[in-house]
């Protein structure tokens, strides 16, 4: 019988009762905490395994990196909870010829309404004139003196389903053009949503908001830094709902502090939560959520769906609907018709 290890917990319960309401696949929860040798007794043979995207809630050892897989000789399909794979050496996968499948699309509308939500209050400066009042603020009113989000230009980094719903509502509701980088998205794409192809250096010397919806991953990593910030247009906004660590926290820290950014909004860090010290924490024309844009009842339920469905979809040799490294799907399903043999 196929075998699924998944850890911890899946986004929502309803996901967990659709693997554990059938008969045909055996179905095992491992936990963090609990004692790692008899969870790698499991996973050893275990087909497939379902993990958490967000690495600061996944223990190392429990991350799937080649450790990991050397400890793991029958596994053929890795499933992230999330959009992001943060926990999966997608590399490390490939070589050994294991499908890595992600949940993209899944919470895109939750990340999306979080990301105008910050945009909105950093425009309405919510946030600053919110701690001014708690702190006893007695001031002229101009002091918060905002802009309005209507004709702004919104740069969008990465149109996949979370940038392509942030211009959307941008373009729909408030009537922002809309430019949009992104070379891994087919013109027709840009045409679809109405945004203007832009490169990259285009988009951030023209746009009022700049908000990025791309992977972490090698290409990715540290890739907004100082010159990045400094290529913004003065006194525009950054909106981070992606990922921590492909934003330089220090860089950004500077140009913020320098008044050439009038602010951000960052739903994502380096480490998760930040420490209270983090000196990003100290601004107050900074938004700070902890990586909780894509949280929401509506979201984890679809989440949690999209996993347990696709699991099983994929382990009774259907196709799998999102998958991440493509190159490896023939490889994976040879491997699972020999088994099933």
């Amino acid at each position: 019988m196929l075998k699924i290890v998944y850890l911890d917990s899946l986004p929502a319960q309803n996901g967990i009762d659709i693997l554990e309401n059938q008969s045909s696949i055996e179905v095992v929860r491992i936990k963090s905490n609990g004692n790692h040798e008899d969870s790698f007794i499991e996973l050893k043979d275990a087909h497939a395994y379902q993990v958490s995207a967000a690495r600061d809630e996944v223990p190392k050892i429990f991350q799937v990196d080649k450790d990991f897989l050397a400890k793991t000789p029958n596994l053929l399909l890795v499933s992230s909870g999330g959009a992001g794979y943060d926990t999966i050496d997608v590399e490390a996968c490939t070589e050994n010829g294991i499908l890595v499948v992600n949940q993209t699309g899944g919470n895109s509308e939750a990340v999306a309404e979080h990301a105008v939500a910050m945009i909105l209050n950093l425009l309405k400066r919510i946030n600053e004139s919110d701690i001014a009042l708690r702190k006893g603020w007695n001031g002229e009113r101009t002091e918060f003196l905002g802009s309005n989000l209507l004709n702004k230009t919104v740069g969008v980094i990465g149109l996949g389903n979370t940038g392509g719903r942030v211009s959307e509502i941008c373009k729909q509701a408030f009537n922002c053009k809309i430019m949009a980088h992104d070379p891994y998205i087919s013109q027709e794409r840009f045409d679809e949503i109405g945004a203007q192809k832009s490169s990259l250096e285009e988009l951030l010397s023209n746009s009022d908001i700049v908000t990025v919806h791309i992977p972490l991953n090698r290409e990715t990593k540290n890739m907004i830094d100082l010159d990045f910030f400094l290529k913004m247009k003065k006194g525009s906004i950054f909106v981070t709902t992606s990922r921590g660590s492909i934003h330089n926290e220090n860089d950004l820290d500077e140009v913020i502090n320098s008044g050439h950014l009038s602010g951000a909004g960052l739903d994502v860090w380096d480490k998760e939560p930040p420490e209270a010290s983090h000196k990003l924490l100290n601004h107050d024309n900074i938004i700070a959520t902890p990586h909780i844009a894509g949280v929401t009842i509506d979201s984890r339920n679809k989440m949690s769906e999209f996993v347990a469905t696709q699991l099983l979809k994929i382990m009774n040799g259907g196709d799998p609907e999102r998958p991440v490294n493509l190159d490896v799907v023939e490889v994976f399903k040879e491997k699972l018709k020999k088994i099933k043999i």
